[in-house]
């Protein structure tokens, strides 16, 4: 498959068809949106918000949810705030996602069934990381994406005047439900 998108990639160049893309690294709309890295949103998510090239920064991650307040979604959103120009940040979950009810414990089988050591897995706890809490999903989407907005509104290096807002969208249809905080 990877030599199929190369193939594409090297015609896609060749034809110029990136003129179509060109931008600047700066987002017109001045706003950073954490979402899900769900395949389902690619396109909906910016068709759904009407987002061209060039509009918005996305960050991306598995369930949209930013669990650390020094891991690299919030890294990027402060590249975003501090060096391109962010002022408003949308934190946007979506229905049926993949993270809701994820399982530590499950996902930990899932890697010995692959090959990944029963060592390797115990490393991880030596190296201060425990993967029950990293690797456990959430319950509520809602309840998740209103703790993204608040660690976001209130980590110490995020300006006030940024703007924080939470939101569900609909997975068919596009649909965005705000969150009241």
């Amino acid at each position: 498959m990877i030599d199929r998108i190369l193939e594409y990639n090297r015609r896609f160049v060749e034809e110029k068809r990136y003129e179509n893309f060109i931008t600047s690294k700066y987002p017109d709309k001045k706003i950073a949106v954490v979402t899900c890295m769900d395949t389902r949103l690619i396109e909906l998510l910016p068709a759904a918000l009407g987002f061209r090239n060039g509009d918005v920064k996305i960050i991306k991650n598995a369930g949209g949810v930013i669990t650390n307040p020094f891991d690299s979604a919030v890294r990027s959103l402060l590249v975003a705030i501090y060096e391109l120009g962010v002022q408003e940040v949308m934190i946007i979950g979506h229905t049926g996602c993949g993270v809701q009810g994820m399982d530590s414990a499950e996902m930990q089988r899932h890697m010995k069934e692959r090959g990944i050591s029963e060592q390797n897995i115990k490393l991880m706890k030596h190296c201060g990381i425990d993967l029950d809490s990293w690797l456990h999903g959430f319950d509520d989407t809602e309840g998740a994406v209103l703790e993204t907005v608040d660690l976001v509104r209130n980590h110490p290096l995020v300006p006030a005047d940024v703007v924080v807002k939470g939101y569900i969208m609909d997975s068919t249809t596009g649909a965005l439900h705000p969150l009241d905080f």
